[in-house]
């Protein structure tokens, strides 16, 4: 049994909590995952990127001594009009964008292409491209950023599309409970990262603690969960955003009442370098 209802993606806006709050929130950083919540992505930690015209970023990873070290993950909010001619600044790094509010126009090798809610690219290290925030509103969407380690004979192709377009896989066992959106082809192995869109129905578990060599840049769309991070069990509500390290032991539970949605990236494909 799973919700037909329409996907939701929930994007910071920034602004200033009020001088009479408290400092409590649910920020944590160790060795094997930092957690930032939704409620500290406020103006006064934007970053504002050289590149780009019209914008302000929040940068939620990047490598980081005893952190996670494959990947940046930034949140960038371009407001109409505004955007970059050349948004890349290293031509090894390869992109993933996926946007959740506005309307993202981005041209690759001299194609235009149309991003509204739900829709993703993936732009190839080496490759040229530009991006510009046509709407009424404000473009806000993630960039993932990793460094690509090539391998001869292979060559990941650009994709645009949205994930309403692209059918989710169930996990096995799971009567579609637990499924995966998958924007790239995951048998393929010239792509090195795949950012992925995971959705739980309320109630739904991973029920075994999952510890693997992959990194995790988890980003909640939709709902809320308990998720177990290396032996601790952590409350995540969508916006909040989880960075985890290599072998972090991880598991959850989808809170309810409605489906937990997140946008993931993990690096695939390669072999261990020494």
């Amino acid at each position: 049994m799973t919700t037909t209802d329409p996907y939701t993606y929930w994007a910071p806006t920034g602004g200033h909590p009020p001088q009479s709050d408290l400092l409590t929130d649910r920020a944590l950083v160790t060795e094997a995952y930092t957690v930032i919540p939704r409620g500290v992505l406020r103006d006064i930690v934007t970053s504002n990127l050289p590149e780009w015209t019209g914008t302000r970023s929040w940068v939620l990873s990047k490598p980081v001594a005893g952190g996670a070290v494959t990947f940046s993950q930034t949140i960038l909010e371009v407001a109409p009009g505004g955007g970059s001619e050349a948004p890349e600044p290293q031509p090894e790094v390869e992109g993933f964008l996926f946007v959740m509010a506005g309307t993202l126009e981005v041209t690759h090798e001299g194609q235009a292409h149309t991003l509204t809610p739900g829709g993703f690219a993936f732009l190839p290290a080496g490759s040229t491209w530009s991006a510009k925030s046509t709407g009424t509103e404000a473009a806000r969407f993630h960039w993932v950023r990793k460094r690509y380690q090539p391998v001869a004979g292979l060559s990941p192709e650009a994709k645009f599309g949205n994930e309403a377009d692209v059918e989710p896989s169930p996990m096995p066992g799971t009567d579609g409970r637990w499924r995966t959106t998958r924007p790239l082809d995951p048998e393929n192995p010239a792509y090195d990262m795949h950012v992925n869109i995971v959705t739980f129905e309320a109630g739904a578990v991973i029920p075994f603690a999952e510890t693997h060599e992959m990194e995790h840049g988890l980003y909640v769309l939709e709902g809320k969960a308990v998720y177990r991070l290396n032996g601790d069990w952590v409350e995540v509500q969508e916006g909040d955003f989880v960075s985890m390290r290599a072998f972090c032991p991880q598991a959850c539970y989808a809170g309810g009442p409605g489906r937990f949605r997140y946008l993931l990236y993990k690096d695939v494909n390669r072999q261990v370098e020494l």
